[in-house]
């Protein structure tokens, strides 16, 4: 068997918190990990821990506020299998993020994590996600506040620091051990970089030796073995996965099967032709926001290896109705896969 951490605990000085096993992590990604998306992820195994889309903790206060919780629905409902789950906030008021995550708390969360990372232009300007590195007293006042209002874990994410000459991970570890938290992650790039480049994974590595805390390693883990490496080479205590997990759902699954054997199966077209229907189907029953555009969203993303994908994406995006759209894959695959 690969060496891997098997789990790592998250608790609270008021709570004996949750086991996450395996030590895997769907990451928070705005637009893609709704309570459908993250269903889908539970279902193929071995993740560990699923986290919302980041959330606006004054939409969440103003929602409620105004009796309009519906309005945030879609980004805090989450359906009994999805546990353990946490809800992902962002913003830079202390009192709204501390009264958001008490909301959270109440809806069932097993846990809290504070957005510091996002690196959209519009987030930052509000001094929001990865805006709040250059602010790192605000950044203490909201973790403080935030731990004094919930009894269940807190954690947060974070990017390594501005740009490469403004790294201030070390400096965040320290803050969220001062402040209770229970583990942290970090994007082992800059918000300067966006999602370009390569992540610099010495840097989880130089988190990892500054803290006591969990750390969970995020950024370019695309295979099961680049999962194995980043343990490796930073000694984290687990691994994040974003953007690989939308155009390959099966990554969770893969890395549980790699540690256990050291090799993993590749999706097959009937594989690809069934998840794609099924995740559908979900959007479909779960009545979500904006059906159609979901599809078509995700049919770029599942598309990825499929033999013709294009045509079939093509034919997708020309289509208005859900029904119209699942019509164009049974039809594709019905084709393709007799040819195969």
């Amino acid at each position: 068997m690969i060496p891997f951490p098997q789990s790592y605990r998250v608790s609270s000085p008021r709570s004996p918190g949750v086991e996450i096993s395996p030590a895997t992590v769907l990451a928070p990604m705005a637009g893609v990990t709704d309570t459908v998306f993250r269903r889908l992820i539970r279902e193929q195994g071995h993740c560990g821990l699923l986290m919302t889309e980041f959330t606006s903790s004054h939409g969440i206060v103003k929602s409620v506020r105004t009796v309009k919780m519906h309005k945030c629905a879609k980004y805090l409902s989450f359906q009994p299998d999805e546990h353990p789950i946490a809800a992902q906030l962002f913003g830079s008021d202390p009192k709204v993020m501390a009264e958001a995550a008490r909301i959270c708390e109440a809806q069932g969360f097993d846990a809290v994590d504070i957005n510091f990372g996002c690196p959209v232009k519009k987030v930052v300007t509000c001094n929001g996600g990865s805006g709040l590195l250059r602010d790192l007293p605000l950044v203490g006042e909201i973790l403080s506040a935030v731990r004094a209002a919930i009894d269940i874990p807190l954690t947060c994410k974070f990017r390594a620091g501005w740009n490469d000459r403004e790294l201030v991970y070390r400096e965040m570890g320290r803050i969220a051990e001062d402040n209770g938290l229970a583990a942290v992650a970090m994007h082992a790039r800059t918000r300067e970089q966006g999602y370009a480049g390569v992540a610099h994974w010495p840097w989880i590595a130089e988190l990892k030796a500054a803290t006591r805390l969990p750390v969970i390693g995020n950024g370019d883990i695309r295979t099961p073995e680049d999962a194995v490496r980043m343990v490796r080479e930073t000694g984290c205590d687990a691994v994040m996965v974003g953007r690989t997990a939308a155009s390959n759902p099966w990554i969770f699954r893969q890395i549980g099967e790699y540690l256990e054997t050291g090799a993993y199966s590749q999706p097959t077209e009937q594989m690809r032709y069934e998840i794609m229907r099924h995740y559908f189907r979900m959007l479909v029953d779960q009545e979500a926001m904006d059906i159609v555009g979901k599809m078509k969203q995700f049919a770029t993303h599942f598309t990825h290896g499929v033999r013709n994908g294009t045509k079939l994406r093509v034919s997708i995006y020309g289509e208005k109705t859900p029904e119209a759209i699942i019509g164009r894959v049974e039809e594709f695959f019905s084709a393709e896969l007799v040819a195969a």
